[in-house]
C-alpha cells in the first residue's frame, strides 16, 4: 500500500502537531507518524504533568503558612495514588483533545514506528507512506547510560508514573529535570539528595541564580553535593548503591536519572538519505530548518538547539508557513524565555551577566533583593531576586532575572518587552502595581554595578 503527501511528519508531539495543522490549513495534504502517545514528551511525560505536581507539592508550603494567617489546619498528608489517578485521567483527556485537533484539521494519524528509506519515503508497518517534504520532529529521551549502573535507575518518565513515594531519593544532575524534581519530591516528603558535577546547579544560567537557588534547595531541606557524581550505581538488596569517588557507597531506595536527554534519532533511518547526526545524535539544521538532505526538515528537541515546547511549536509554524503558506520566515531564538519549576521557581530572558561581559558589553547591573510581603508578614525567611542588565550606553534592558513566587509569569510578561527592545528610562516611566513582588521590575533606580 503506498501514500502520497505533501507533508510527511515524524512524531505528533507538539511541534510535530503544530506544523502538520498548520499546513493542513494552508491546504497541504499531510499525515504525522508516531509511534508512542499523540501530544509528545510536554503533554504526556513532561510539562503537563511536572507542573501538576508542582501544583501539589506547593500544598506543603501553603499549610506551613496558613498558620501565620490565622488559619488552624490539621496534619496534611499527601496520598500518590490519587494525584496519580487523576493525572493519568488528566493526560488521558489531552491526548484525545490532540487527537481531535488532527482529526479536525484533516490531518492523517499514522500510528506507528517510522523508518526512512530513501528519499521521501517513509516505512511504518506495512505501509510505504511518500511526501514531497518530510519533516522530522521526533523530539528526545532520558539519557540512560551516562553512568555504569544508571541504566536501571528511573528517569522523569518513571517517575512521573508512580502510585508510592520513597522514604528518601538521590537525583543524579542539576539541570531543569534535577532541581524540579528534587525540589518537588522534598515537598512532598521524600527525604532528597542532590549529587552534580559542578560547583552550582543549573549550568547555563546567571551566577546569581544559581548561588540563590542552591541556597532555596539547601533551605528546603535538600542535601547538596556538589562537584561529586558517582562513578558507578550498584543494585543490591531493593537499594541502589552510588559508588562516590571518596569511597563511599550511600544507598537509597530510589535513584533518579536526570543527567539529561539525548535526540530521538536512532533507527530511523537517516543514514538512507545521506544525514549524519552529530556527536549528540542531534540533526544539523540551518535557519530555514533544512536538514543536509533535500526537503527533508527538522525542529524541536531531535535538533538539540533550544530545547522548549514553544520553540518546537512556533519552528513548526514557520517551516508550514514558509513551505505551504507563501510566507518564508524564521524563528529567532536569541531571546527565549525560560523557566525553572523548583519552588521557588527560577525564569530568565536574555544573556547572563557573564556572556554580556564577555562579549564587551558595557552594562549597569539593576538588582531587588527582598523578603516578599507574605514571607515577612509570617516570619519567614524566603526571598525573591530580581537583577537587570541593561546597555551602559543606549539604555537598552538586555535581560530579566529571576527567582521567586510567580517568577514565569513575571518573565513571561517581561519578555514581551524586552523583545520589543525596551529601554530602562521606559521601565522607570512605568508606573507600578502596588502591592505586587513584579513592582520591583520598574522601581530599580541605582545601579548596584557596572561592568566594562
Amino acid at each position: 500500500m503506498s501514500d502520497t503527501y505533501d507533508l510527511l511528519v515524524i512524531g505528533a508531539g507538539s511541534g510535530g502537531v503544530a506544523a502538520s495543522r498548520r499546513a493542513a490549513a494552508h491546504g497541504a495534504k499531510v499525515a504525522v507518524v508516531e509511534a508512542s502517545r499523540v501530544g509528545g514528551t510536554c503533554v504526556i511525560r513532561g510539562c503537563v504533568p511536572k507542573k501538576l505536581l508542582m501544583y501539589a507539592a506547593q500544598f506543603r508550603d501553603a499549610f506551613r503558612e496558613a498558620a501565620g494567617f490565622g488559619w488552624s489546619l490539621g496534619q496534611p498528608h499527601f496520598e500518590m495514588p490519587r494525584w496519580a489517578a487523576a493525572k493519568a485521567a488528566e493526560t488521558d483527556r489531552l491526548e484525545q483533545i490532540y487527537r481531535q485537533m488532527l482529526a479536525g484539521s484533516k490531518v492523517e494519524l499514522v500510528e506507528g514506528r517510522a523508518c526512512i528509506e530513501g528519499p521521501g519515503r517513509v516505512r511504518v508497518g506495512d505501509r510505504l507512506l511518500q511526501a514531497r517534504h518530510l519533516l522530522i520532529a521526533s523530539g528526545a529521551q532520558p539519557v540512560r547510560d551516562s553512568i555504569p549502573g544508571i541504566e536501571g535507575c528511573a528517569t522523569s518518565d518513571e517517575l512521573l508514573d508512580l502510585h508510592v513515594l520513597p522514604a528518601s531519593a538521590a537525583v543524579i544532575g542539576s539541570g531543569f529535570i534535577a532541581l524540579e524534581f528534587a525540589s518537588l519530591l522534598q515537598r512532598l516528603g521524600v527525604r532528597v539528595s542532590l549529587f552534580y558535577r559542578a560547583g552550582l546547579p543549573l549550568r547555563g544560567f546567571d551566577e546569581d541564580l544559581r548561588t540563590r537557588a542552591a541556597a532555596a534547595l539547601q533551605a528546603a531541606g535538600i542535601e547538596l553535593h556538589p562537584g561529586c557524581v558517582p562513578r558507578a550505581i550498584q543494585h543490591a538488596d531493593g537499594q541502589r548503591l552510588l559508588v562516590l569517588d571518596d569511597e563511599r557507597v550511600p544507598g537509597f531506595p530510589f535513584v533518579l536519572n536526570a543527567t539529561g536527554r539525548r535526540p530521538n534519532t536512532a533507527g530511523l533511518g537517516l543514514e538512507t538519505i545521506g544525514i549524519t547526526p552529530d556527536a549528540r545524535g542531534a540533526i544539523p539544521v540551518d535557519a530555514q530548518l533544512r536538514t543536509s538532505a533535500a526537503n527533508v526538515y527538522a525542529i524541536g528537541d531531535v535538533t538539540h538547539r533550544v530545547n522548549l515546547t514553544p520553540v518546537a511549536i512556533a519552528e513548526g509554524r514557520a517551516l508550514a508557513d514558509s513551505l505551504f503558506g507563501g510566507a518564508p520566515r524564521s524563528v529567532d531564538l536569541s531571546l527565549v524565555a525560560s523557566a525553572v519549576f523548583m519552588l521557588p521557581p527560577v525564569a530568565t530572558i536574555g544573556p547572563t551577566e557573564a556572556e554580556l561581559a564577555a562579549s564587551g558589553a558595557k552594562l549597569a547591573v539593576f538588582e531587588a533583593d527582598f523578603r516578599p510581603m507574605k514571607q515577612a508578614f509570617i516570619g519567614g525567611t524566603e526571598r525573591c531576586y530580581m537583577k537587570l542588565l541593561v546597555d551602559a550606553a543606549g539604555g537598552r534592558v538586555r535581560a530579566a532575572h529571576m527567582i521567586g513566587t510567580d517568577a514565569p509569569e513575571i518573565i513571561q510578561s517581561l519578555a514581551v518587552a524586552i523583545t520589543a527592545g525596551a529601554t530602562k528610562a521606559q521601565f522607570d516611566r512605568t508606573i507600578a502595581m502596588h502591592p505586587t513582588a513584579a513592582e520591583e521590575f520598574v522601581l530599580m533606580r541605582e545601579p548596584v554595578r557596572r561592568v566594562g
